[in-house]
């Protein structure tokens, strides 16, 4: 199904997470993805080890995960015969993607409004950290930051937990999603109009619409902050008995249901008394309480075969190892193996399907420069 945007051409500036996420999940459905990178430096993400891991003892996994199945060409644009280059790129080009801050496009001379003029049907997509205006635009748009200030962080973990920020880059992955909604949406406008667009997506705005259940809760209870569980919180606006809990053997996931109705199943005569739905939220805490104690006497195994057939929403609590052992995971057929140069990565597949087809490419993610006589042998530059 890779032709599903097939002959569209995509110039790709970004760096890091955001812009790459987008751009690889136009990659994924057909688009050719161009990444134009610094000489010598490249995108900065080749060197960003989330980890200890190096694919090969070199690049980072995490540029070759998000970096597949596109194209480099290295082009120091701060010159001026190569920003020529460039600009004769940019007129063949369907779609531009960065994510500098505010001001930097212009400083190099490729803001929206020279581009546009070069190509009036280019669908001209940024990212930013802050958006545009006020005091913050100009901050750096680190994922961690971004969290922090967005106010997710006091949602995770318990009522007397330090802020907990989610263990993925949610603001950059979202930011990235939210890009490519609105560069399609762009495109299917412009087969009427024959105009391109400028798409703008800031990572704050994307954290800010992620929380949209909760903060609608918000704005309409009074302004009322958050309030996290004291005990096994596991969403700070939804009753007892939502949340995670040991077991004898592991844990266990409750999502919402009947107070009395666990009490019959598990044999836990002090449930049955919280007869009443609005306990189940102003009593969580204590609710909470005596499932804590009495979930460690069985294993994880034994309650799930209680609860599962009387239709409780119920789960085990799974880590990587167990995850992949899964047959709910084998069944997804997930994974794929790219290759960049020699080397031979495993990562995850486009979580998309089309006509009940995966979409998949064994095109890893380019050497530096990799393309760029190529390139400019094509496109004549």
């Amino acid at each position: 199904m890779s032709e599903l945007l097939e002959d569209i051409l995509v110039l790709d500036f970004s760096q890091f997470l955001s812009g790459p996420y987008a751009s690889l999940r136009l990659s994924d459905m057909g688009a050719r993805v161009i990444k134009i990178e610094r000489p010598v430096i490249g995108d900065l993400c080749r060197t960003l080890y989330v980890s200890d891991v190096k694919i090969d003892g070199g690049e980072s996994t995490i540029f070759h995960a998000i970096n597949r199945n596109k194209e480099s060409l290295a082009a120091d644009i701060k010159k001026e015969t190569e920003l020529e280059k460039i600009k004769k790129l940019i007129r063949k080009a369907d779609i531009l993607i960065h994510n500098f801050r505010p001001g930097v496009m212009e400083r190099i001379g490729l803001e929206y409004e020279t581009v546009r003029q070069l190509n009036p049907a280019i669908i001209y997509a940024e990212i930013s950290g802050y958006g545009e205006k006020g005091e913050w635009k100009s901050f750096p748009g680190q994922d961690l930051l971004l969290q922090s200030v967005s106010g997710i962080t006091y949602l995770s973990g318990n009522q007397t937990d330090q802020p907990t920020p989610m263990g993925v880059a949610a603001a950059d992955i979202l930011a990235g999603t939210h890009l490519v909604q609105g560069i399609l949406a762009a495109m299917f406008s412009r087969f009427d109009s024959g105009e391109g667009a400028l798409v703008q997506v800031s990572m704050l705005e994307s954290l800010i619409d992620f929380q949209f259940e909760v903060l609608t809760c918000f704005f309409n209870d009074g302004y009322a902050l958050p309030d996290r569980s004291a005990v096994n919180n596991g969403h700070a606006y939804i009753a007892a008995p939502y949340g995670v809990y040991q077991t004898a053997d592991g844990y266990i996931a409750l999502a919402m249901g009947s107070i009395p109705l666990l009490g019959q199943l598990l044999q836990c005569d002090l449930l049955c008394s919280y007869d009443q739905p609005s306990e189940w939220f102003n009593k969580r805490d204590e609710i909470k309480l005596i499932l804590k104690d009495h979930l460690l006497t069985k294993s994880t195994k034994e309650w799930l075969h209680v609860l599962e057939p009387a239709d409780i929403w119920c789960s085990d609590v799974f880590d990587y190892n167990t995850l992949l052992k899964s047959e709910g995971y084998t069944v997804l057929d997930m994974e794929q193996q790219v290759f960049s140069g020699n080397k031979k990565i495993k990562t995850t597949r486009c979580p998309v399907r089309v006509d009940g087809k995966v979409l998949k490419s064994a095109k890893g993610a380019p050497a530096l420069g990799e393309h760029t006589l190529a390139i400019e042998k094509e496109f004549e530059l």
